[in-house]
């Protein structure tokens, strides 16, 4: 996969209810978007121990009905032992389910890293800042849904 595009045009996020949904265990990775200026009063940030519990709280946070998108971030850094396998997949898989079955955009910012160098690289360092693609990621979903015909109430 290539380096994130943006859109052709900036997408105009104001109005839109985004919350963000950060893992507790490598807060020096979550932290990102809040060094990029978001305002923590306006983008509520739910702190979660780990990885394996935002799926969900992302899953809640976008049932409720209070918000456009849930941007989720967090770190799964490989180690010696078998924990990097029963996260980070179960993870993505929850993540992508929780946004399947709401109908609402949640944006998978979960770093999955050899190593915390490798984390710290992807959180703003010289491989980008993932938290920021996520965020627009969110952002784009949500204009792009507003554009399309509502969905078909079963």
């Amino acid at each position: 996969m290539g380096e994130y595009e943006p859109p052709p045009e900036p997408v105009d996020a104001s109005g839109m209810r985004i919350a963000v949904v950060a893992g507790r265990f490598n807060a020096q990775v979550t932290e990102t978007l809040r060094d990029h200026g978001l305002d923590p009063d306006s983008v509520p940030v739910c702190w979660v121990p780990g990885a394996f519990e935002i799926p969900l709280t992302a899953k809640r946070l976008a049932a409720s009905g209070t918000v456009d998108a849930v941007i989720c971030l967090g770190a799964v850094i490989r180690g010696d032992t078998a924990h990097f396998e029963y996260v980070a997949g179960p993870c993505a898989s929850g993540i992508a389910q929780a946004a399947l079955d709401t109908g609402v955009p949640i944006a998978f910012g979960v770093l999955t890293t050899n190593d915390e160098e490798q984390a710290l690289a992807r959180a703003g360092g010289a491989a980008g800042n993932k938290g920021a693609e996520a965020a627009a990621t969110a952002v784009e979903m949500v204009a792009l849904l507003r554009s399309l015909p509502a969905a078909p109430r079963c």
